[in-house]
């Protein structure tokens, strides 16, 4: 690390034009980011997706719908609602980019009192309409007292794009000038608050552009736009942070390579270990193979790759430029560590460790009570905005064309497939069994087929009907649930919304009865597939993260209990995060309404949060193992180190506070979410943990802190005895 140091200072001025040249041609690459992204990412190459390629086959599904939803005031006479919907619907045909409209007057109950609405079909994925649907807004002009609006997948889709992206401007517009404020006050300088805030856009614009070059190779998800700001510049803030508060430090002593050269060996070291703690944690999400998840691991890992890489590279080479400048324009003046706020807190929680560690425990313990309500959904629309046009057409869709036990329901769709054609008398035969049993099943509120379709319940007289009925009756029952060796049955399940009965229903339910196939779609069965690849990998995932952390932090500060308890204690902070975020959204305090968790939650902030806290830890130890390798007494290097890291600590964990509790302020439920629950996690875990738990149990624990398989790494001249 020192050689490294002496080479970026000696090349300071090539390390800076190099690093000047890549931000330049990634930032370009970073602008076109927001072109390729599409989608909520929650794809997933299972059953559901097996199913949805054979309905578009072979019983003429569209890959894609919009609904046309229209609105007309009560003043307005249904012969000018009739001639605007008609007129609307004339130029959309002009159009020629929907593969079909079907028309509000093509059937009965499609307008009803002052709502209307139509369908348009296309050929291409929701996420692939950009231009079709560019082309349709251009198109739709509403009236006095007259409206049209698009909404559905498609819509909803796009819309979440955009969101996404004000979200990121309101969020960086909120973080950014109050963590400019904390980096003055923690540095009491304009130059070294400034560079940190540097740091983190060459981060986020380099993290970026590279990213971009992933969208020939994957799908890659909207809320990239939100992740990887929201990871990367609070880390690369965090890591020039600790890096500009060494070499301040080594400055006052020494000469500005040498200051160069031991805040790269030391700061430097700590920044690797803490990079690769976050690197690995966010490593477990690839383990998901969904596309959400997979991408928030290529995202966070690139950017902890890039910000660490910044941090040792780019940044030193920058305060090798600067040298003695970086105290210009200081602020405040320097108070001695003896006489700070810190130094008498640090000695407050070693005089009284018991009562300090009990204290923190009880508050850790009390908020994992609201854990066990936890309801975890999907996103859906009610992720959008409530203020969003799209959201609202759907949801008055809903309201007045759906009828309310219908929304209830959970729709199931099954092709069953049999050797030979299904009107062979066997396999009719069989395939109506299957039925009846379906429409026997408890959890079934209601079956579409041939049979609830003709009114007839007799199999005989089914089969014989659509053999040798009138083809003007039989031609529409066969066209919707027939094709030569398959048949389409739609199941109604009677569960509520996010019962996990439903769930257990589609995937217990035999996919070979009486010689037939089932193949098994509709929203339950992509409910089901995800929650199933979720549920089956975060085990991996979680033990991969656990014990790559052990290992690390092992290899770190060469000692068992300190990873060991960092691991515990960071398990116990997190549980008590999502307590709080429970308590919080879907019990509906501090305002808000309540709404249930999203499925991505949980996740995303544990394995976000379990590498980033790593931070803290080893910003703390590496200063307290500093002092113990010098003084070999752990009572002195805790205080020591406690007093010398913690205004670091505390304004690492504020800027990153900031940094994501600014997406409270956004609309997408999701991100907020995530937000408030990695704010609450870093607050929790850099006052009550890092600052209280973890000195106060350094302290009980004494020297068995740095016991290692049998060695204590205390200095040789003051080891008096090694551990048993």
């Amino acid at each position: 690390m020192e050689k490294l140091g002496s080479i970026i200072f000696r090349k300071r001025k090539w390390v800076l034009v190099l690093s000047a040249a890549a931000i330049l041609i990634f930032s370009l690459f970073a602008l076109k980011l927001p072109t390729v992204l599409s989608g909520n990412g929650f794809e997933y190459n299972g059953e559901y997706n097996q199913t949805r390629k054979l309905l578009e086959k072979e019983f003429n599904y569209p890959r894609s719908s919009i609904i046309l939803f229209f609105e007309k005031d009560k003043s307005i006479s249904k012969e000018d609602f009739d001639e605007f919907i008609q007129d609307t619907l004339n130029r959309l045909k002009l159009l020629d980019s929907a593969k079909n409209i079907s028309s509000p007057f093509e059937r009965e109950g499609m307008i009803k009192d002052k709502y209307a609405y139509g369908i348009l079909t296309f050929d291409k994925k929701a996420e692939d309409l950009e231009k079709e649907i560019a082309d349709l807004k251009r198109s739709l002009k509403n009236k006095h007292g007259l409206k049209v609006t698009l909404t559905g997948e498609p819509i909803i889709v796009q819309d979440l794009n955009t969101a996404s992206q004000e979200d990121l401007a309101r969020a960086e517009g909120i973080g950014l000038p109050i963590a400019l404020l904390v980096l003055i006050l923690a540095f009491g300088g304009l130059v070294a608050a400034a560079i940190p805030i540097i740091i983190g856009v060459v981060s986020i614009l380099v993290t970026m552009g590279t990213i971009y070059f992933f969208s020939y190779h994957m799908d890659l998800t909207i809320f990239i736009l939100n992740i990887v700001p929201m990871i990367g510049l609070a880390l690369s803030i965090d890591f020039a942070l600790l890096f500009i508060n060494r070499y301040k430090e080594e400055l006052l002593s020494t000469s500005i390579q040498e200051a160069i050269e031991m805040t790269i060996k030391t700061a430097g070291r700590s920044i690797i270990f803490s990079g690769l703690c976050v690197f690995i944690g966010l490593s477990g999400l690839w383990l998901i193979k969904i596309d959400i998840f997979q991408n928030v691991a290529l995202g966070g890992m690139l950017v902890v790759l890039i910000s660490a890489i910044s941090a040792l590279t780019f940044l030193p080479a920058l305060l090798a430029l600067i040298g003695e400048n970086i105290h210009k324009f200081s602020l405040f003046r320097k108070t001695s560590q003896e006489n700070s706020l810190w130094y008498r807190f640090a000695k407050l929680v070693m005089n009284h460790p018991i009562i300090m560690s009990a204290l923190a425990l009880a508050i850790l313990l009390g908020g994992l009570v609201p854990v066990g309500q936890m309801v975890l959904v999907i996103p859906g629309t009610d992720s959008l905005p409530e203020n969003y046009p799209s959201r609202l057409a759907l949801e008055t869709f809903q309201e007045h064309f759906i009828a309310k036990e219908k929304r209830d329901e959970k729709k199931v769709t099954i092709i069953l497939k049999t050797d030979g054609p299904v009107l062979n008398r066997s396999n009719f035969k069989n395939i109506s069994t299957i039925i009846h049993d379906l429409e026997r099943d408890k959890l079934v509120n209601s079956v579409n087929s041939p049979f609830s379709a003709s009114g007839l319940r007799e199999d005989e007289q089914l089969y014989q009907f659509l053999l040798h009925g009138d083809q003007t009756l039989t031609a529409p029952i066969t066209k919707s649930f027939i094709r030569d060796n398959k048949m389409l049955v739609e199941v109604y399940l009677n569960t509520g919304d996010h019962d996990m009965r439903a769930r257990q229903w589609v995937k217990e339910w035999p996919r070979e009865k009486l010689g037939v196939h089932a193949y098994i779609g509709g929203p339950i069965k992509f409910e089901q597939e995800i929650f199933d690849e979720i549920y089956d990998q975060v085990p991996h995932g979680l033990l991969l993260i656990v014990l790559s952390t052990l290992i690390i932090l092992m290899a770190a500060f060469r000692s068992i209990l300190i990873p060991l308890k960092a691991i515990l204690m960071n398990v116990l902070s997190l549980g008590c995060t999502f307590g709080i975020v429970v308590w919080i959204f879907q019990l509906g305090h501090l305002g808000m309404k309540p709404v249930n968790i999203a499925l991505i939650f949980p996740v995303f902030v544990f394995t976000l949060v379990f590498g980033l806290s790593m931070d803290y830890e080893v910003f703390l130890i590496s200063r307290i193992q500093e002092f113990y390798l010098k003084t070999g007494d752990n009572t002195l290097a805790t205080i020591s180190g406690l007093t010398f890291t913690s205004k670091i600590i505390t304004s690492a964990a504020a800027i990153m506070i900031v940094v994501t509790g600014a997406f409270a302020f956004t609309g997408v439920m999701p991100v907020k979410q995530l937000g408030i629950g990695i704010a609450i996690a870093i607050f929790i875990d850099a006052t009550i943990v890092r600052m209280v738990l973890v000195p106060a149990l350094m302290k009980l624990l004494g020297d068995w802190n740095w016991w290692f398989f049998g060695y204590n790494f205390k200095p040789r001249h003051t080891r008096k005895k090694r551990p048993a």
